[in-house]
C-alpha cells in the first residue's frame, strides 16, 4: 500500500530524533517547515523533502503537506512523538488491511506521566490525548478522503480541534476512521509561561467546533 508521512515542524529538536526512527522510510517523509521564511534550511537526511509552510498553524501546515503527496495513503505525525519499535511494518499492515470504506486508521498513542510524584494540570492535560478520537499525533488517512472535504479547516489555528473537527467532516462524507495497533510515545512538552492564555484561545476553537457540529460533537 503506498503512502507518505507527513511531519509538520517548527524545528524543534525532536525532529531529528523523529527521522532517525523513521530510517527506511526517508524517501515517504514530507516536513512541512512551517518557521517563518527567515529561518535556515531545516537539516533533515538527504532523502526527506522539505516544504514550505505558510505559518499559519498546524492545519494550515498539514495542507501544504498532504498536497504535496500522491501516494494513496497520507498519514500525519507530530514532530516530538516517538514512535515504537516495529511502527513501519504495523502502520503497512493496517493500511493494506483496510476496508474500501474506511479513510481513515488512527495510531495508539502513550503519553507517559512522571513517577514518583502527582502529574500537574499540563500533563494531565496532555495524557489526554491517549483516549483523544482522530488525533493527528498519529493518524492516516486516505488521500482521496482528504480531497473529499478540502483537508484541515485553516479557521482552527491552533493544535487544537482541528482534527477532530477533520474526523467529523470524513465521517459525515461516509468514510469510516478505525483505530490501529501501532503505537507512538508522546512526550509531555515543558509547559510554557503563557499556557493559561493558550486555554483561554482554546476556547475560541470549542465555539467554533459547537457552531460547525453542534453542541454534542464529542459522542458521535
Amino acid at each position: 500500500m503506498s503512502f507518505e508521512v507527513v511531519i509538520p515542524s517548527s524545528g524543534r529538536p525532536s525532529l531529528g530524533a523523529l527521522l532517525e526512527a523513521l530510517d527506511g522510510l526517508h524517501e515517504r517523509v514530507v516536513v512541512v517547515d512551517d518557521r517563518e521564511c527567515a529561518q535556515p534550511p531545516l537539516a533533515v537526511p538527504e532523502l526527506v523533502r522539505v516544504a514550505r509552510g505558510p505559518a499559519r498553524g498546524p492545519a494550515a501546515a498539514r495542507n501544504a503537506g498532504w498536497r504535496a503527496c500522491g501516494s494513496g495513503w497520507v498519514v500525519f505525525l507530530d514532530d516530538d512523538v516517538e514512535p515504537e519499535p516495529g511502527w513501519p511494518v504495523r502502520l503497512e499492515a493496517e493500511l493494506d488491511a483496510a476496508a474500501p470504506d474506511v479513510g481513515g486508521v488512527q495510531g495508539r498513542i502513550v503519553v507517559p506521566l512522571p513517577a514518583g510524584r502527582r502529574p500537574t494540570d499540563w500533563e494531565r492535560n496532555t495524557h489526554g490525548l491517549e483516549a483523544a478520537r482522530w488525533a493527528t499525533a498519529d493518524m492516516a488517512y486516505r488521500r482521496v478522503a482528504l480531497k473529499a472535504v478540502g483537508g484541515f479547516d485553516e479557521r482552527f489555528p491552533r493544535a487544537y480541534r482541528e482534527d477532530a473537527d477533520l474526523g467529523l467532516r470524513i465521517q459525515a462524507a461516509g468514510w469510516r476512521i478505525v483505530t490501529g495497533t501501532r503505537t507512538v510515545r508522546h512526550p509531555v512538552r515543558p509547559a510554557r509561561a503563557w499556557v493559561s492564555l493558550t486555554k483561554q484561545a482554546g476556547n475560541a476553537d470549542d465555539v467554533l467546533m459547537r457552531r460547525l457540529h453542534g453542541r454534542d460533537w464529542r459522542t458521535r
